[in-house]
C-alpha cells in the first residue's frame, strides 16, 4: 500500500488526482491542507508519512507578477526544508509547465522550482520526477484562473461574451489523462528530471470557443446531445457541462396527448449511445455509483422520483423531485455519485440513456452511496 500525499490537494489538479487515487486499491491517500505550509509541525508530519509526494501547490495568477514567482519558489523551498529536517526522502513528483521557456513569472518559477528539487534529490540521494505539462483543462477548473477553456465554458454557459486576445494554437491535456499519467509515473517508478507529458489534442482558441457555442445551441438550449465522435470531443463536452448551474435541471418535456394516450420525445442525439428502461417498486433506490467519463440521462415518465447527486469528495447533496405528470430529466455529471428512489405509491417508470454501450470489461462504474 503506497502512501501518497498531494500538496495543493484542494485545487483543480489536486482534487482530480486525489479522487482518482481514491479509486486505486493499492493507494492510501495522506491528507494535505493548504495551511500546512504555514505550520512547520503539520508540514513535517505530512512529509514523514508519504512514500510519494505530488507537489501541485502553486499560484497561477496575481496582479503582481513578482508575487507569483516568490510564492511558488517559497512553496518549493518549504517542502524541501520539511523533508530535510525530517530526513524524509519520498519520491517527489513536481508539476512544471511548458511555460518554463517563456519569460513570465509563472514559467520562470516552475523552471527554478524544478531545478531546486533536482538539487535536493542529488544531495539526499532521493527520487524525483519533473513533469513538464501542457495546458490542462477539464471539469471544475476555475474560470479566469486555470485555463482559457474553463473561462470560455463558464462564460458561454452564463450567457457572457468571451473575448479572444490572441488566437494561438494550444497543446491541451485533459485532466483525467494527466492524473492517469501521474499515477502511471508512480507505479512505473519513472524518475526523470524532465519528463515531457504528451498532450490530448491541439486546438486554436477560436476553435474552442466555436465548439462551446455549438454545445450551447444544441445541448443547453435544445436538449440535443452533440456529436461525440472522438475522445477529445468527449473531454470538451464533459468540461462544458460541468459549468451549468445546478438549477438548470430538471428540464421538462413537451407532453403530447390524444385519445390514444401520451407521447414524449425522450432524447435526440447527434451521436450514438444506449437507451435503457426500468420499473422501480415503491421505496426502492437504484444507482449509488458515479462515472469518470460517461454521459448519462435519467428520464422519469411515470411515477414519483427523487434523484440525488453528490460530487465525490464533497458533502453537499443536490436533490431533484420529478413526476410523470410533468415528464422531465436530469443529466449525471462525471464525478458525481447519483441515485434514483421511487417515492410514490405506484411503480416508477424511468428511461436511461448513456453515450456508450455497457462494457463489463471497462464499465466506468464506481459504487459509492450518495
Amino acid at each position: 500500500m503506497m502512501k501518497i500525499g498531494i500538496t495543493g490537494q484542494s485545487g483543480f489538479m489536486g482534487t482530480h488526482l486525489y479522487n482518482y487515487l481514491g479509486l486505486q486499491k493499492n493507494v492510501e491517500r495522506i491528507e494535505f491542507k493548504d495551511n500546512y505550509f504555514e505550520n512547520e509541525e503539520k508540514l513535517n508530519e505530512f512529509v514523514v508519512q508519504c512514500d510519494v509526494i505530488v507537489h501541485l501547490a502553486a499560484m497561477n495568477r496575481h496582479n503582481d507578477p513578482q508575487v507569483i514567482y516568490n510564492t511558488n519558489i517559497k512553496l518549493v523551498k518549504l517542502l524541501i526544508s520539511a523533508m530535510e529536517e525530517t530526513n524524509s526522502t519520498p519520491h517527489v513528483i513536481f508539476s512544471s509547465s511548458t511555460q518554463e521557456e517563456r519569460d513570465n513569472p509563472y514559467g520562470l518559477s516552475k523552471k527554478e522550482g524544478r531545478k531546486l528539487f533536482i538539487e535536493w534529490a542529488k544531495k539526499n540521494n532521493a527520487l524525483f520526477t519533473g513533469l513538464v505539462i501542457p495546458n490542462v483543462f477539464g471539469p471544475f477548473g476555475k474560470p479566469f484562473y486555470n485555463s482559457v477553456v474553463s473561462t470560455f465554458a463558464y462564460q458561454i454557459t452564463h450567457n457572457e461574451a468571451p473575448a479572444i486576445e490572441v488566437d494561438n494554437e494550444m497543446k491541451l491535456i485533459y485532466i483525467l489523462d494527466l492524473v492517469k499519467k501521474i499515477y502511471e509515473t508512480i507505479i512505473n517508478k519513472e524518475y526523470k528530471d524532465e519528463y515531457l507529458i504528451d498532450y490530448t489534442g491541439r486546438a486554436k482558441v477560436t476553435e474552442i470557443l466555436e465548439k462551446f457555442k455549438y454545445y450551447q445551441n444544441t445541448y443547453t438550449l435544445n436538449g440535443i446531445f452533440p456529436k461525440l465522435d472522438n475522445y477529445f470531443d468527449l473531454c470538451y463536452f464533459n468540461t462544458f457541462r460541468s459549468y451549468l448551474d445546478s438549477d438548470y435541471f430538471p428540464r421538462n418535456y413537451t407532453l403530447h396527448t390524444d385519445e390514444r394516450g401520451s407521447f414524449v420525445e425522450i432524447t435526440k442525439t447527434l451521436g450514438q449511445g444506449q437507451f435503457s428502461f426500468s420499473t422501480t417498486k415503491p421505496g426502492i433506490t437504484r444507482g449509488n455509483h458515479f462515472y469518470t467519463r460517461k454521459v448519462e440521462r435519467f428520464a422519469v415518465i411515470k411515477g414519483e422520483a427523487l434523484i440525488q447527486l453528490r460530487r465525490i469528495g464533497t458533502n453537499k447533496v443536490i436533490e431533484y423531485k420529478l413526476s410523470g405528470d410533468t415528464p422531465g430529466y436530469v443529466d449525471m455529471p462525471v464525478w458525481y455519485t447519483h441515485n434514483i428512489t421511487n417515492i410514490g405509491k405506484n411503480d416508477l417508470f424511468t428511461l436511461f440513456w448513456t453515450n456508450e454501450f455497457y462494457d463489463p470489461e471497462d464499465p466506468d462504474t464506481y459504487y459509492e452511496k450518495v
